[in-house]
């Protein structure tokens, strides 16, 4: 463990500076490959950082291929050989990033946003703010809610440095060890690491093409009592899939008579797409039951590293102690900047032009993958976002197939990401956010025209694995 310790200074964020040290030492041969990384938990501990931004730094370092999970085993070191051969390929198309297009940032009137804070506010603006955030930023963002039919106030929201941390403060707040928490299956791999972290119990239920079942929570519910439910009811990562109007007040409905908190990850419910009900679960709360947290990585830009979540009066103390434990305060200049952008240059306006950019992709993408792909592959119902969930045929392995296309020149996210334990694997995700339509176009064909081969290649394999399981 000590060759994971280091100073932890104020020249760049903690989280970057974690992420070059892990790095360094795997590029020096320190962390040898296929060596196990210790656990985000036991890590955080000694190096003094909370759980959410070791959590992010494993996310980059996978990212970028350092390192490698296996679901239920752990996080290894990577073999940089194979890395350096993959890297000598150009032109990959992302399916795998959920960050958007650098094309649909607003910089230039973001940089006049950021002029202004720093013109208006002076020194103040890099004090600490030890409270719930700026007072200003709060009250845009509760008229911005409102209209969203979420019945709010500035007293009852928390600004935060992105959804991450959201879940992580949330946990610290509420979850003890041995504590049970509720997850859709599949749902996002952050949140299931930070519910390790704090030591809580997990258990998936699955994923209709409605929304999460019913039927099962209401089984589990009958025998098991959860602290909290983490779910994404509009547009899930990674399968797509919105809850129907009947299951968000269902939801809220069991909450209240099982007595338990919902967690509600907003990313992209600003936007209708497809679905016939995209109002998040909060505007459905009227039992004080949901804790609210949106992110505005997707529809702005990720690099801000700015959110909030909106807490039950009943829960405040609790998360606004956590939220100080683990940064103190969001960095000031960057609350300030998001105030003047949102009050000065026309939020609504910038937000129709983000709906039509991502609902043109969705679309095509739709329809390119339903066109190419679903004589091949099973594919889920998704009705809007950015994220689509595919099935490859019982016996191929999803990992085998990501290290196949990305051979061809395209990398996805294989299913075993979304799950806290999965033993046969044939899903995997392609994420639209970061494509351009020709690279959809392009990448999704390539999918189509080199599955024939896939199949053919690992039929061995499959064949194997069947002997295996029938004996």
């Amino acid at each position: 463990m000590d060759k994971y310790i280091l100073e932890i200074n104020n020249s760049s964020s903690k989280y970057l500076q974690i992420y070059n040290h892990i790095k360094k030492l795997i590029v020096d041969k320190k962390i040898k490959e296929y060596e196990k990384l210790p656990p985000i938990r036991k890590l955080a501990e000694a190096i003094c950082v909370n759980n959410a931004t070791i959590v992010k730094v494993y996310e980059l370092l996978e990212k970028e291929g350092y390192i490698y999970k296996i679901v239920g085993s752990g996080t290894f070191a990577s073999d940089l050989r194979c890395k350096k051969n993959k890297k000598l390929r150009k032109n990959i198309i992302h399916f795998d990033s959920g960050n958007p297009s650098t094309e649909i940032f607003p910089i230039d009137d973001f940089k006049k946003a950021i002029n202004m804070a720093l013109s208006n506010e002076g020194s103040s603006i890099f004090e600490y703010d030890e409270g719930l955030g700026s007072e200003e930023l709060r009250e845009n963002i509760s008229k911005y809610l409102n209209d969203r039919f979420i019945k709010t106030n500035k007293d009852n929201i928390q600004i935060i440095s992105g959804a991450q941390q959201g879940i992580d403060i949330v946990c610290k707040g509420l979850i003890n060890y041995s504590d049970v928490v509720f997850v859709e299956e599949p749902t996002y791999n952050g949140a299931i690491e930070v519910f390790k972290s704090r030591g809580a119990k997990i258990i998936p239920i699955p994923m209709l093409d409605d929304g999460i079942d019913i039927g099962i929570l209401k089984l589990k519910l009958e025998k098991i009592k959860p602290k909290l439910i983490y779910t994404m009811p509009n547009f899930q990562n990674p399968t797509g899939i919105s809850y129907s109007t009947y299951k968000k007040k269902k939801l809220i409905e069991l909450s209240e008579e099982y007595d338990f908190y919902i967690l509600e990850d907003d990313f992209i419910s600003d936007f209708t797409f497809e679905s016939e009900d995209n109002r998040t679960l909060r505007s459905y709360d009227n039992k004080n039951r949901v804790i609210y947290i949106k992110s505005f990585s997707k529809i702005l830009m990720p690099g801000l590293r700015i959110g909030i979540v909106e807490i039950p009066c009943e829960l405040q103390k609790q998360i606004l102690w956590a939220k100080y434990s683990s940064d103190i305060s969001t960095p000031g200049l960057i609350q300030k900047s998001m105030f003047y952008y949102m009050k000065y240059f026309n939020w609504d306006e910038y937000l129709n032009s983000i709906d039509k950019i991502y609902s043109e992709k969705f679309k095509v993408a739709k329809c390119l993958i339903l066109e190419k792909l679903s004589d091949k592959l099973k594919i889920r119902n998704s009705n809007g976002g950015i994220n689509f969930f595919l099935e490859l045929p019982r016996g191929y392995l999803s990992q085998d197939f990501y290290e196949f296309i990305l051979e061809k020149g395209v990398s996805i996210t294989p299913g075993t990401y979304f799950f806290d334990n999965i033993i046969d694997d044939r899903f995997f995700r392609i994420n639209i956010a970061n494509a351009s339509i020709g690279d959809l176009e392009k990448g999704i064909s390539i999918i189509s025209d080199n599955l024939q081969e896939f199949f053919d290649k690992n039929k061995s394999k499959t064949e194997l694995r069947s002997n295996k399981v029938f004996y």
